[in-house]
């Protein structure tokens, strides 16, 4: 499902410095992978090269069949919308939409189905992440843990080759961060492949592999 060889990534302020160092991993469908390592040791920067967010790199990342490092940004921002879910730390939805009108902008922007199928497909998504009955609820009246759900419905409405997560249980408690997993697990008995950064062992721990980050290098 994804490539990646020989990255190579720098920053360069204060002053030039190479965060991640020479790079290859391969994910396939249906792995669940968890990035983990200390703070600042380059997880979250590998995420974001292979999630094309950040395209400054040296090397080759490969998605399915698409060599997406030669892809233009045109090109990339559709690829991404298509092929790729995003989960973050915190849920990004507008509040002042509703549960239902947040997991279904992806699709919309996407343009691929109509407008009754987009919302069938939300209600669906949400339906998996048991918040269906919430779809007509602003999304700034809902908990922390219902936001995340809803923004995992939100990143399964194209039905992406990839799911990537960055830190996904970070604001969490422990009941709800078990809840993200079990629906972590589930989708990627399903066929999805996710890639996720976390900072929480138990959650790593249950992944089906773990690629852990020392000083910009996999050990």
């Amino acid at each position: 499902m994804l490539t990646a060889e020989h990255l190579n990534k720098y920053f360069y302020e204060p002053e030039k410095f190479q965060v991640l160092k020479d790079i290859s991993l391969r994910v396939e469908k249906g792995e669940f992978v968890a990035l983990t390592g200390k703070s600042g040791s380059g997880k979250s920067t590998l995420l974001y090269l292979l999630s094309t967010l950040d395209t400054d790199y040296e090397g080759s990342i490969r998605i399915h069949d698409a060599l997406v490092t030669q892809m233009s940004q045109n090109s990339l921002a559709h690829f991404r919308n298509e092929y790729i879910g995003f989960v973050f730390q915190f849920h990004f939805l507008l509040p002042e939409f509703t549960a239902l009108e947040n997991v279904m902008l992806p699709a919309l922007k996407l343009g691929k189905y109509s407008r009754k199928d987009i919302e069938q497909r939300a209600l669906d998504k949400l339906g998996l992440m048991g918040m269906d009955s919430y779809a007509h609820k602003q999304a700034a009246k809902l908990s922390g843990g219902q936001q995340q759900r809803i923004a995992i419905a939100r990143a399964l409405v194209n039905d992406p080759l990839l799911i990537m997560a960055d830190e996904p249980t970070g604001n969490l408690d422990s009941a709800n961060t078990q809840i993200v997993f079990d629906i972590f697990r589930d989708l990627a008995r399903k066929g999805n492949t996710i890639i996720a950064v976390t900072h929480d062992t138990d959650f790593a721990a249950n992944a089906d592999r773990i690629v852990e980050l020392v000083d910009g290098k996999i050990v």
